[in-house]
């Protein structure tokens, strides 16, 4: 089995139980506010920032580097999103989750020390943005008047990608190219489960935080 599609498999259950928390299907289902999509983009605020600020220093790794595409890059765009969501002011008393911390800390501690790692991390947050978070974008722009692909949502929006299908057919090439060992694959299968663990904490806070607003 290639790789790409191993890891699909392998995380297949791990990928269904976040899609299907109760903070997303309650978002989703149009039940939250818009405060509760503000408080949401500001946590991937931070775990994107751990993702983003080590590129340059990634850029040449072997591992690594390969991935770091340009076109992917979401920090610009989200916080954008946050300036129109929270105002220029949108930093002031922004603070993340108990489960945001450990998610970002994890992210920038791959980045740091384990190349590999760090694309179970990448590859689980893009290529999810390219798929499933399209149906955020749509769900947004529906519950709470967005532009189309406009203010608000542009963290969804890959304006650089003509092509997401065939974008995302290239992505998996380079996973199943990784130049590591089989040992450092399964390694690289359980990070990825590990990823979506940590980004299931943080729906989990999210639903307790906005419980009553369903």
């Amino acid at each position: 089995m290639e790789f790409s599609a191993l890891i699909r498999a392998a995380s297949r259950e791990a990928h269904t139980n976040v899609g299907s928390s109760s903070f997303m299907t309650d978002l989703l289902g149009g039940h939250l506010g818009v405060a509760a999509y503000r408080r949401y983009s500001e946590q991937l605020w931070f775990v994107y920032r751990a993702l983003e600020s080590p590129a340059d220093a990634l850029a040449a790794d072997p591992v690594a580097g390969p991935f770091l595409r340009p076109e992917l890059a979401r920090l610009t765009e989200l916080e954008r999103d946050l300036a129109h969501l929270g105002g220029p002011d949108w930093r002031s008393g922004l603070t993340p989750l108990p489960a945001t911390a450990a998610y970002a800390a994890r992210v920038a501690e791959c980045a740091r020390d384990w190349p590999a790692g760090y694309v179970a991390h990448h590859y689980t947050r893009y290529m999810g943005d390219l798929s499933g978070g399209q149906i955020v974008r749509d769900t947004a722009e529906k519950t709470w008047g967005f532009d189309r692909k406009g203010d608000g949502v542009r963290f969804y929006v890959f304006e650089s990608i003509d092509n997401p299908a065939a974008f995302k057919r290239e992505y998996r090439a380079l996973l199943d190219t990784l130049p590591v060992d089989d040992l450092e694959r399964q390694r690289v299968v359980e990070e990825c489960k590990r990823a979506y663990a940590l980004n299931a904490g943080i729906f989990r806070e999210l639903a307790e935080e906005f419980r009553l607003s369903a």
